[in-house]
């Protein structure tokens, strides 16, 4: 799928005519891709070039227990196969990353003790800024809610941050995931009442 195919829907469809819907197993090749050209367009300035390569696939990654589990979405552009954004939430443990992350934890959550697990939110830069990840993350705000969760917290990346806060979300700490090259990759958990 070539970025001029793309640009050229984001100038057709405004954000509130794209398709939001659930992520279904036919999906799983579709997102890679999608995140591959967010992280890599949207993320540059806050995170070096390895650490971009180092992260992808792992900390920066597609986890297809959420598309199981019914609880990732992507917005679709109408009448193409294309995919302007992507993000879910999570009942279980596991907080952030993708399938090859280490230490997965796949434990279901307490809505009564625990917070629900705000994940993986990739928007294509084409269609970056214009309110796709706001609908995204009201429909898994929603979602959390009508399963019992009061709170919803992620692991935001330092560029995902500022869109956390405008939408509620408060800093609890600063937290530094390792990569295999011995670097770090800095993120923000963050956290709120829903």
């Amino acid at each position: 799928m070539s970025n001029h195919n793309i640009t050229h829907h984001s100038g057709r469809y405004d954000a509130a005519q794209l398709r939001y819907r659930l992520a279904v197993p036919a999906d799983i090749p579709r997102i890679p891709p999608l995140i591959e050209a967010s992280v890599r367009g949207l993320e540059a300035g806050d995170y070096s070039p390895s650490q971009i390569e180092q992260a992808l696939g792992t900390w920066l990654g597609l986890d297809t227990q959420l598309i199981q589990d019914q609880t990732y979405f992507v917005a679709e552009v109408p009448g193409s196969s294309h995919l302007a954004a992507c993000g879910g939430w999570s009942r279980r443990r596991t907080p952030y990353g993708g399938d090859h992350r280490p230490g997965r934890d796949d434990a279901l959550l307490d809505p009564n003790i625990d917070a629900a697990k705000i994940r993986a939110f990739f928007v294509h830069p084409d269609w970056a800024r214009r309110g796709i990840g706001s609908r995204i993350l009201e429909l898994c705000q929603q979602a959390a809610r009508a399963e019992g969760f009061s709170r919803a917290e992620m692991g935001a990346t330092l560029t995902g941050a500022p869109f956390y806060r405008r939408h509620g979300y408060a800093e609890i700490e600063r937290m530094e995931l390792p990569l295999a090259n011995g670097e770090v990759l800095p993120i923000v958990k963050m956290a709120k009442l829903l």
